[in-house]
């Protein structure tokens, strides 16, 4: 039997979670104020730096947010929102992308292969209107992150299957980031931004004809592109930082 050392968690992780447990638990509820950051540093016995690293990781996870000039309060969230184990991993751990990558792979071929079946013409719509912003971000030269995350949320929403959601939701704000770290990147190559619409249009497409096959192929290698844009992308990162 083979047994690793037991890490100690870092400080801040320990105070996200004392104070996510006090909102499951219902002793802060939506709306309460949290204490200042001097008096979170007496209560905790803790650095300022581990507060403000906690706080940041509360409004990573969407638990908390900061309203300039008053304070941090505690924010409503819904069923859909609510936070889970697999959302605090996303937020704590470091240089996930590639793993995501690969989950987005499992997720999302799979849902495009149930969108095909089982989307209605108000999926279509979602679809289609994502694909039409991002169009017009194309012309303005602009990144088109968000209608990118748009797009392929309206695919796993059209899956109809509540817990796939659940976890496109789960993935959701990572997505968000990695997206745009990524495109500022893909960018830099001037046919790029518009392969990058071709591959969304044809997916688009293969859903709308109800072809499932080929919609779960052209997601797959679209996921796969960008995918191995981003080893390039962080293989580069590794040798200017050699330099």
């Amino acid at each position: 039997m083979i047994l690793k050392p037991i890490k100690t968690p870092k400080v801040y992780e320990q105070i996200v979670d004392q104070i996510s447990q006090q909102i499951a638990q219902g002793n802060l509820k939506p709306g309460d104020r949290l204490p200042s950051e001097r008096e979170l540093v007496e209560r905790f016995k803790v650095s300022r730096a581990s507060i403000r690293e906690a706080l940041s990781a509360l409004v990573m996870m969407g638990l908390v947010e900061v309203r300039s000039g008053e304070g941090t309060y505690i924010r409503r969230v819904n069923a859909e929102s609510v936070v889970t184990p697999l959302a605090w991993m996303l937020v704590i751990e470091k240089n996930t992308d590639l793993e995501l990558y690969e989950s987005r792979k499992i997720i999302e071929v799979q849902a495009a292969g149930l969108a095909a079946e089982r989307a209605n013409i108000d999926d279509f719509n979602d679809m289609f209107e994502a694909l039409e912003t991002m169009r017009k971000n194309l012309k303005l030269h602009h990144l088109g992150e968000e209608p990118d995350h748009n797009f392929h949320y309206a695919i796993a929403k059209a899956a109809h299957n509540k817990i796939l959601l659940r976890l496109m939701t789960t993935l959701s704000d990572t997505l968000r980031k990695s997206l745009k770290s990524n495109r500022s990147k893909i960018f830099e190559h001037e046919d790029s931004p518009q392969k990058l619409f071709n591959e969304h249009f044809q997916i688009y497409e293969a859903i709308k004809n109800r072809d499932v096959e080929k919609a779960q192929k052209l997601m797959m290698d679209h996921l796969v592109g960008v995918e191995n844009n981003l080893r390039r992308c962080i293989v580069d990162d590794i040798k200017e930082s050699a330099h």
